[in-house]
């Protein structure tokens, strides 16, 4: 629970959005590690991700709203297409593609949660999505449109996710992650027939259901409550520009010149846009240094 006056709770929360999106960047890695058909690593990952889940919570508080089923089925959603989209088209496409998040979340926040996207918002977007255009445009092609397609369905899922977790700011949205979780276990287990994983496969969907997924939405799902919707996306996209890095450094798959250059834009952009709102009025140490506290205190 994150516990603090205005400022502290804003910095806490954007911390748990960091450590969420380092989470979640580790995903490519890990997966690329698992000999296993995608849907039934969906599944696997997502029973392990829902008992991590089911021990933080203690007792589920299912109320069935609205909010709440519909983040589950967008959760759910946007993990089979991606999935799909990344067995039909490129991986560079399909991250890219569901990278479009930020201008969907933009638009349905002004329209379903009544706040106010800024000028500086759009400018950050739109630099932003530059930057990713250079990071991943080496390894685009035409190939795969059904796939391009559903990468694209995938980024609406994902912007309806964070809206309608959004919704659930004073209440406890990850019910609806542990619902997502459970659905998507059911669609993908029946692909575990077949394609069962090897020991080291194992290790690595222990990984990813353990801290890839359930702790990172433990993190998100607190941090959502006291973010707006596209702040949430915007943070979240260092996760494209990490898990590269992740591949590289353990894999040796070297990055060209304008995915670096287009990294450092998306990074600069998000970092000026959080200066410039003046998100914390405690210098970045002290302010990181109080979250890493609460962490400690918290440990789950």
């Amino acid at each position: 629970m994150i516990r603090g006056n205005k400022k502290s709770i804003k910095a806490k929360s954007t911390f748990f959005l960091v450590i969420t999106g380092l989470l979640w960047s580790t995903g490519g890695l890990l997966i690329k590690n698992v000999d296993s058909n995608p849907l039934a690593i969906s599944g696997m990952r997502s029973i392990i991700a829902s008992l991590v889940i089911l021990v933080a919570l203690g007792k589920p508080k299912f109320t069935w709203s609205f909010s709440q089923i519909a983040s589950a089925l967008a959760y759910t959603i946007t993990v089979i297409l991606f999935v799909s989209a990344n067995k039909m088209t490129t991986a560079a496409n399909a991250i890219l593609l569901q990278s479009t998040a930020p201008i969907y979340v933009a638009l349905l926040s002004a329209w379903i949660l009544k706040e106010r996207v800024r000028l500086l918002d759009w400018i950050t977007i739109v630099t932003a999505f530059g930057g990713m255009a250079l990071f991943f445009f080496e390894n685009l092609d035409s190939r795969g449109m059904v796939g391009n397609i559903m990468a694209v369905a995938s980024g609406v899922t994902f912007a309806l996710f964070n809206v309608f977790m959004r919704l659930q700011k004073d209440g406890s949205p990850i019910e609806s992650v542990l619902l997502g979780n459970i659905l998507t276990a059911v669609v993908g287990i029946p692909f575990l027939i077949g394609s069962l994983p090897s020991l080291s496969g194992w290790v690595n969907l222990i990984i990813l259901g353990v801290a890839q997924l359930g702790l990172s939405y433990v993190f998100y799902s607190e941090a959502i409550k006291h973010s707006t919707a596209l702040e949430a996306v915007l943070i979240l996209m260092i996760e494209p520009i990490l898990s590269p890095l992740w591949v590289f450094l353990f894999m040796g798959e070297v990055p060209g010149k304008l995915p670096m250059i287009g990294g450092a834009i998306v990074i600069g952009a998000i970092t000026i846009r959080f200066i410039v709102r003046g998100l914390s009025g405690k210098p970045i140490a002290l302010k990181y240094a109080a979250a890493r506290s609460l962490f400690r205190r918290h440990r789950l």
